[in-house]
């Protein structure tokens, strides 16, 4: 077996140790947003990703988690007043997801706090953009 040379070896591992520090910070920045509304963590990524109407799986799939941990979240935040579930439009076995008034005002104010401090912050919009592809690349590549 070949071992890569030492300098793209140390290169990748920085670069990893970069990338779970930013992805570390972001959870604290999160816990912390999320707290100060009296949420979790995980319902305040719930709310974030509920961008309109869908269902659990697409949910689940923006949250990164299990539908079964999903439904947890929209558990708890349905008990609270801030989602809905309602009929899917064309498929009748499933359900949609949607935000009550309630919960739309709050996912504002959240979405308001997470711009505040953000850990990307220091980096332009166009920075932003870049690192956002070079991140999508790298989870696509085949």
């Amino acid at each position: 077996m070949t071992t890569p040379p030492e300098p793209q070896t140390s290169a990748e591992r920085q670069l990893c140790g970069l990338v779970n520090g930013l992805a570390q910070q972001i959870a604290e920045h999160v816990r912390e947003r999320a707290a100060a509304l009296g949420l979790t963590a995980a319902q305040a990524t719930a709310l974030r990703e509920m961008t309109g109407p869908m269902t659990m799986r697409e949910l689940a799939e923006r949250m990164s988690c299990e539908p079964s941990n999903a439904t947890f979240v929209v558990d708890k935040l349905e008990k609270q007043g801030l989602v809905e579930r309602c009929p899917h439009p064309t498929d009748r076995r499933a359900k949609q997801l949607l935000l009550t008034a309630e919960g739309t005002a709050l996912r504002d104010r959240l979405l308001g706090l997470l711009a505040q401090d953000s850990p990307l912050a220091g980096l332009s919009p166009q920075q932003q953009r870049t690192l956002q592809g070079l991140l999508e690349q790298a989870i696509t590549r085949p």
